[in-house]
């Protein structure tokens, strides 16, 4: 069984399951729902809980002792597994394996993962878990549902707040759901419930984002100019290497032009993502955008691209903050519709 952390909550309500993975990018989530299932716990009885870290020359067998070895006193226990690394390797493979498959109706097993690649998610060990447990997903919540995350964690606390507001809110936040928490408690304790005057909120929130250079990407294919510049403002002032943000401006690009290529030689859309190398949510965006610019266009960026290159290793002038600043709104704004 797989659910958004959002819905843990609601789960949790109709009881425990013996087996719980949470998984995910946003350190918030994650501890939020490991502590919701270890307080559901307490509250159900399970009193002992076992703490064991994986890390190398991690025991696996202790794990599997620790539940089949109930206490005197309390026969009820949390057995709380955390993988930092999200490796398990041969040996703790086999083992996650062989212990699922003899779960103990009196231990609830809380299992802790980073957000893992696709061969991990692909692995046996990992679907032995999902398939026996309840898969817990903590990412890192996007920037078009931010608003309504906000909104639900303000009315939590008794407060509302208009759209201009939790759109404020959500640009300065972007990316640091740790820091939007911090802002969220600290409305509560300036102001009282109900409606937020939004420039009371201005003036009391601190400009916490932290960008990220795939948010940069993100922001080229939405075609969304004001939201790439803030990002790229933002990669400047945080000291961001300019040769990585090229980088990835020019992947943007490159993806895009081997796509459009390939649908434009008579390749079907799947077998085109496919030999891109582009898997999930990006590829629907990477499909429009080989829509609405043609491969000459993007042939054109590249070559801007190679000379921002030589700019950044001294080999020719220009400023390349600009530069890159005009290729990157060239990519978001060429064929948008408006």
């Amino acid at each position: 069984m797989k659910i958004d952390s959002a819905r843990l909550a609601s789960h949790l309500k109709s009881g425990l399951r013996p087996l719980y993975v949470v998984c995910g990018d946003a350190p918030l989530l994650l501890i939020e729902s490991a502590d919701a299932i270890r307080a559901k716990a307490s509250k159900e009885g399970y009193a002992e809980r076992e703490v064991f870290t994986c890390e190398q020359g991690f025991d696996w067998n202790s794990i599997i002792e620790s539940a089949l070895s109930p206490s005197l006193f309390c026969p009820k226990k949390v057995v709380d597994l955390r993988i930092p690394s999200g490796k398990v390797g041969t040996d703790g493979a086999a083992a996650l394996q062989r212990y699922v498959e003899n779960l103990q109706p009196d231990v609830v097993t809380l299992i802790a993962l980073p957000k893992l690649d696709r061969a991990s998610r692909n692995s046996k060990w990992f679907g032995a878990l999902e398939k026996a447990g309840v898969l817990v997903e903590a990412d890192t919540v996007p920037r078009s549902e931010l608003p309504s995350w906000i909104s639900a964690r303000l009315s939590a606390q008794g407060q509302k707040a208009g759209k201009a507001t939790l759109e404020f809110l959500s640009d300065r936040v972007e990316g640091n759901l740790l820091a939007a928490h911090q802002e969220i408690q600290k409305l509560g304790l300036l102001f009282p419930e109900g409606d937020l005057d939004h420039e009371e909120v201005r003036r009391a929130v601190l400009d916490v984002a932290r960008y990220d250079i795939f948010q940069l990407g993100e922001a080229m294919m939405q075609a969304n100019s004001l939201r790439f510049l803030r990002i790229l403002e933002g990669l400047k002032g945080e000291g961001t290497a300019e040769l990585l943000v090229l980088w990835q401006i020019a992947e943007e690009i490159r993806a895009t032009l081997r796509v459009g290529s390939a649908l434009k030689s008579g390749v079907s859309q799947g077998q085109a993502l496919k030999d891109a190398k582009i898997w999930g949510s990006r590829q629907q965006a990477v499909i429009r955008a080989s829509g609405r610019i043609g491969i000459d266009r993007l042939g054109e960026m590249l070559k801007n691209a190679a000379k921002i290159d030589r700019m950044i290793k001294g080999l020719c002038p220009g400023d390349v903050w600009d530069e890159l600043r005009e290729l990157g709104l060239d990519f978001a704004a060429t064929g948008r519709n408006g």
